[in-house]
């Protein structure tokens, strides 16, 4: 008899042989809600943002017609920023949610909420109850709670580009800031645990090698992703990381974060990068624009590469275009399972 898919994955990730690759899509920066599973169900964006219920339904869909092997949530990177205090433009169906507004202008302006406030305002309680629900009606499913990592988030804060200079010239700011963004995250984090959530993941696209640089990228983003994946083993649960970018410049820090699994856009060799650091558990990365071409041929072609190269779990190797067809993704998750 085989494993449920949730098993699948927590063993992939506890480093267990397993049958075959989990095919997954985690929420959050890589969330599957495209314009086809929306306008076929009715459950649609942006208002499942918005009610745990609704939630709950549209992962259910996008679990059932797309074929990946979990449930996430959210749908969004703004759930997060909203709560801290930026302006959300909640977007439509075929258009995902952004930040209208900054709340600040520099790190050094930034005042501190309490954390414990925050836990219980925005959209973290709808979150964090849909979390709950998916758990209870999809047992032997993974539910993913996937959250902004510190650098995005901090840049969701702070306006982005007076942000990334300050992370060179108000260093002590930037590290008050960082430090107050990512106690939030883990008690996020932990609310979608005692909520159901299997497993966490963090996508955090700021926090790239291209923008940050190697020195920046070790001084920032891996201290603060430590500190947050920390935070989050101490309640049990198992953290993917998503890195964007090409990589290049920040490889040899990728195997100082402690992630069970590192997932890489589509620029990454996956297979020089599993070749090189035989510890890292790798995810991904078929390519986002291939999904989007609507050629299901290339698709699965790519799909059978990555797992005879040995990935560890199969996933889109960035965020979904709202426009992806049902087509492509199936022929992705068919050919992983099939």
């Amino acid at each position: 008899m085989s494993i449920s898919p949730k098993q699948r994955l927590l063993d992939t990730l506890a480093k267990k042989t397993v049958d075959r690759p989990p095919v997954i899509c985690t929420g959050g920066m890589m969330n599957s809600a495209i314009v086809d599973v929306m306008t076929a169900s009715g459950h649609t964006l942006p208002e499942a943002h918005f009610e745990a219920g609704r939630m709950t339904d549209l992962a259910g869909d996008i679990h059932r017609d797309t074929g990946f092997e979990n449930l996430g949530i959210p749908f969004c990177m703004t759930v997060e920023a909203e709560v801290l205090g930026s302006e959300i433009d909640f977007g439509s169906l075929a258009c995902e949610p952004k930040i209208a507004r900054e709340l600040f202008s520099s790190v050094k302006d930034v005042t501190f909420k309490d954390t414990g406030n925050m836990l219980r305002s925005g959209r973290i309680a709808q979150v964090a109850g849909s979390a709950e629900r998916l758990s209870r009606l999809y047992p032997d499913q993974p539910v993913i709670g996937s959250l902004t990592g510190p650098i995005s988030t901090a840049a969701s804060l702070v306006d982005p580009m007076q942000f990334l200079k300050e992370l060179r010239k108000e260093r002590d700011s930037a590290h008050r800031v960082l430090q107050y963004v990512s106690n939030f995250l883990i008690g996020f984090a932990h609310t979608l645990i005692e909520s159901g959530a299997t497993v966490i993941c963090i996508g955090d696209p700021t926090a790239t090698g291209e923008i940050l640089g190697p020195r920046m990228f070790e001084e920032y983003a891996v201290t603060y992703l430590n500190r947050i994946i920390d935070g989050i083993h101490a309640a049990g649960v198992p953290v993917l990381v998503h890195i964007c970018g090409e990589m290049k410049a920040v490889k040899p820090s990728i195997p100082q974060l402690h992630a069970d699994a590192i997932s890489t856009d589509a620029f990454v060799n996956l297979k020089l990068l599993k070749d090189e650091y035989p510890q890292l558990t790798t995810m991904g990365n078929v390519s986002t624009i291939l999904l989007e071409s609507g050629d299901p041929e290339k698709v699965a072609r790519r799909t059978e590469t990555l797992i005879r190269e040995g990935i560890d779990i199969i996933s889109p190797a960035c965020g979904l275009s709202t426009s992806t067809s049902l087509a492509t993704i199936r022929a992705m998750t068919n050919t992983v399972k099939y």
